[in-house]
């Protein structure tokens, strides 16, 4: 099994004292780089029977699916912190414990007590509790088979400046205050909880509703674990937070919750990409957050993140061939927007604007423009898709176009509305 045991040296880490230090801990507990989908999961299967690899994988969909509160998340957690599980499936998070780790303990600063909610079995918290000896730091979490085995390890590693308690946000005042409340992948776990629309599918733009906002913030326990953090921080004191916020629906009503509820950004977001294995994740950005005047703050930015993806350069396009089947020109980023918009000489052939089951609004075009034939895809929750081809495969773009709409072939009629 290609697996890579040794500390993995990315960009920088050489230089970079806290990402050793970080590779090292994370070596302590059992975790390693892998380096791609298939040798993970042949870890797995080395180290789990068929059977327990069944009864994982429906937990992992019953946490997923989230029918039953936060049951299906504790049974989960639970479930995976058993010290023989622990090395291969916290593993898969590698990245994300060097990632946001390493940014986190860069704001720890001179913080004399500290919170890590949602700490699960103490990976990050302990090496919080190395960094900073003299500081005394509390790790929470709801699953108690974590919190056990997160007591054992800081046990084992000699820590006395950490304690961990069993404590549910949702339905728990905290215990104290504190100079800094660290909150990473727990404050917004609702992972089918699509956010709130934009106004139509031409705009990334969304209402200042207030009802909608309170509606996001009930269905996803946001209102009430922040409220409770809030009362827990010292005058002065930070948050940091990390969550499942790259999507603009979900980021825009995060932000503005964070707002309401008393604090305000007192540093740049910070992009932090990484990966699990070899799937790139959606997550970020890193917020520094502190209960300061308002005039100090930095102004949220609501607008989608620049994508990186290239311009359009249909000159250059117009040269280009094909690779097999696949389109001259893909763009599934915010981005693709922008360049449907400029596209020369756009002639709609048929589209349709409908809601979706789930409310969202859909609205799917083909046509020609220029030397090209394009598709273009876009909705309320902002996702945006543009391919473009030559005219020679047309109707492959036009099949594409009925699976979407579920449309019958044009065949003459008149163009779609």
């Amino acid at each position: 099994m290609n697996v890579s045991r040794e500390e993995v040296t990315l960009s920088g880490d050489t230089k970079d004292e806290i990402r050793v230090s970080l590779r090292e801990h994370l070596a302590w507990w059992g975790l390693r780089h892998v380096e791609s989908d298939a040798d993970y999961f042949a870890w797995q299967r080395e180290v789990f029977s068929p059977q327990e690899l069944t009864t994982l994988h429906r937990h992992i969909e019953a946490k997923r699916q989230a029918t039953d509160g936060p049951t299906a998340e504790i049974a989960f957690y639970d479930l995976t912190a058993q010290p023989r599980s622990v090395p291969v499936l916290y593993s898969q998070r590698y990245e994300y414990y060097v990632e946001v780790g390493a940014r986190v303990a860069r704001h720890l600063d001179d913080a004399s007590t500290m919170l890590d909610v949602g700490c699960g079995i103490g990976i990050l918290t302990t090496f919080y509790a190395k960094r900073c000896p003299g500081s005394t730091i509390v790790g929470i979490d709801r699953s108690p088979a974590s919190i056990d085995l997160a007591r054992q390890r800081a046990q084992d590693l000699g820590q006395t400046n950490v304690r961990f308690e069993c404590r549910d946000l949702d339905h728990q005042d905290l215990a104290g205050r504190f100079d800094l409340i660290i909150a990473t992948h727990t404050l917004l776990q609702a992972e089918q909880e699509p956010g709130l629309p934009s106004f139509d599918w031409r705009t990334f733009a969304r209402s200042a509703d207030v009802q909608a906002q309170r509606g996001f913030e009930q269905r996803t326990g946001l209102g009430v674990r922040l409220d409770r953090l809030r009362v827990g921080l010292t005058p002065g004191g930070r948050m940091v937070v990390f969550e499942k916020t790259r999507q603009l629906a979900r980021r825009i009503p995060f932000q503005r919750a964070l707002t309401a509820h008393g604090l305000v950004l007192i540093a740049p977001p910070e992009p932090v990409r990484y990966r699990s294995v070899e799937e790139v994740t959606d997550d970020g950005p890193l917020y520094v957050m502190g209960a300061v005047p308002r005039e100090q703050a930095w102004v949220w930015d609501e607008s989608p993140e620049a994508d990186g993806t290239p311009p359009l350069d249909v000159d250059s396009l117009r040269s280009a061939r094909a690779q097999g089947d696949q389109p001259l020109y893909e763009n599934h980023q915010t981005s693709a927007e922008q360049e449907w918009r400029s596209l020369p000489a756009k002639q709609v052939t048929a589209q349709v604007t409908s809601t979706e089951p789930d409310g969202r609004q859909l609205h799917v075009e083909w046509g020609r423009a220029g030397a090209f034939v394009y598709l273009y895809c876009a909705n309320t929750f902002d996702q945006r898709q543009l391919v473009l081809i030559e005219p020679a495969r047309a109707a492959v773009l036009e099949t594409y176009y009925r699976e979407i709409t579920r449309e019958q072939p044009v065949g003459g009629k008149e163009p779609l509305r």
